[in-house]
């Protein structure tokens, strides 16, 4: 009986320590939403279905644990269907979207609500939901309903939690919810109020307020404190920082239950980027320093950062189409953060293919408790796959790509590698760099 696919030809590559990493090509045969097996090229069953992987590296599937879809409430600058879209174009076939949106996602009902506008998507899509009521900061949102219903990121992403008492508490919830982690935007409010890029000489030549580094190194060194405390997860979103990022690898060293994300524009863009690219390079926490590049890049590489999450953030264009200080921060990434991290790590040889799995993959899955991606393609394992050209070249342009807004800092930028297929549950989604049908 024929197999219901076959992906074939391709170099299998898994995280660093897995042992599934190999040159010679094999055939992936896929039933059933599983693997089914792996053999060597040319020695798989009849399919029903095949897809060509030569020249490529058969993945798991991307996980990307921190994308606004903006679905309830700003949807003409990207809904379910547009975002889901873009994720599976990258390769990724899990994402967790954050809950600041309008009204915010705070209640069992909102979890349910979401959840029920993805499906059908190409993605499968977890959300995550506000630690406080309201994402107003004042009282704890009910976790533990919240955990029932199945969210397992808890976080106010785009607010910080200033409060001690209640991100303490917060932190403490997390020990009685088995895998629940508390992610935090770790941006001091006061001391980024009327802020609007990185405090320094750009912010200055342009005439704007600054958001200093020490309201990211703040926070994460209070909530690291509070997460030794408690014994409670914490995971810094977005993290910007040389020195932040010094604090989060010492509290592992530590014993403390801490991870942390970093943006593919943390490493590679810095605040001279802002005047090229205007508005589109707004975002908080803002585009740092060269040196705060060079030092995450080395991070990311050397494991004291966790995962690559892109903070993907659409705005429509007559939203970023205002001065700079009034337009909102964010930019778009979901469907460029593989080539971007390929091209500017792995092909510049500063990382390997089995690290680059690790970041955007099995440790971004971990993190977020998404037990049925980020595994190794191996029998048994859920068929969601990422098939990746790592020699091919293309030019990003920004009308080009599936979401609804405009605002990629990545435009006109030529990458190294490309996502060729991606595979959901078994079922192509994505087939040569397309759209499936």
């Amino acid at each position: 009986m024929a197999a219901d696919l076959v992906i074939s030809e391709g170099r299998l590559v898994a995280p660093a320590g897995t042992g599934d990493a190999d040159a010679e090509p094999v055939d992936v045969v896929i039933e059933d939403g599983r693997i089914a097996a792996v053999v060597p090229a040319g020695e798989s069953p009849a399919a029903r279905r095949r897809l060509d992987a030569s020249d490529a590296w058969v993945m798991p599937g991307f996980v990307d644990i921190q994308v606004h879809f903006r679905t309830p409430g700003a949807t003409d600058s990207e809904d379910m269907a547009s975002g889901a879209a873009g994720a599976a174009m990258g390769g990724v076939t899990a994402c967790v979207i954050m809950p600041n949106t309008i009204p915010p996602i705070d209640t069992p009902e909102m979890v349910a609500d979401v959840l029920a506008l993805a499906a059908g998507v190409p993605c499968d899509i977890r959300t995550s939901a506000a630690i406080t009521a309201g994402r107003t900061g004042e009282r704890l949102a009910d976790l533990p309903a919240l955990y029932d219903a199945g969210v397992r990121v808890f976080t106010d992403d785009g607010d910080c939690v200033a409060d001690n008492a209640l991100m303490e508490a917060a932190l403490a919830a997390t020990v009685r919810l088995r895998g629940a982690v508390i992610s935090q935007h770790a941006e001091d409010p006061a001391m980024v109020a009327g802020g609007v890029i990185n405090a320094g000489a750009v912010a200055e030549r342009l005439g704007v307020g600054g958001r200093p580094a020490d309201a990211e190194i703040s926070v994460v060194h209070r909530d690291i404190e509070l997460a030794r405390r408690t014994a409670g997860r914490y995971h810094v979103l977005h993290l910007s920082t040389a020195a932040a990022m010094g604090l989060v690898a010492q509290a592992k060293r530590d014993g403390v239950a801490v991870t942390a994300e970093v943006t593919p524009q943390h490493l590679v863009l810095t605040e001279d980027d802002v005047e090229r690219l205007g508005t589109t390079g707004k975002m908080n926490p803002p585009l740092r320093l060269a040196a705060d590049v060079e030092a995450l890049r080395g991070g990311i590489v050397d494991g004291s950062l966790d995962a690559v999450a892109t903070d993907h953030a659409p705005h429509h264009p007559s939203l970023k189409d205002q001065p700079l200080a009034d337009a909102p921060p964010g930019m778009i990434g979901v469907e460029t953060m593989a080539s971007v991290v390929w091209s500017e790590l792995v092909a510049a040889g500063q990382m390997s293919p089995a690290r680059f799995v690790e970041v955007v993959s099995t440790a971004p899955a971990r993190i977020a408790g998404i037990a049925h991606h980020g595994q190794p393609v191996r029998p048994g394992s859920p068929a969601n796959v990422a098939v990746f050209d790592p020699t091919e070249t293309w030019t990003v342009r920004a009308a080009d790509l599936q979401s609804r807004s405009l605002n990629s800092p990545w435009a006109g930028r030529t990458l190294t590698g490309r996502v060729r297929h991606t595979v959901l549950w078994g079922s192509p989604v994505v087939v040569g760099s397309a759209l499936s049908a």
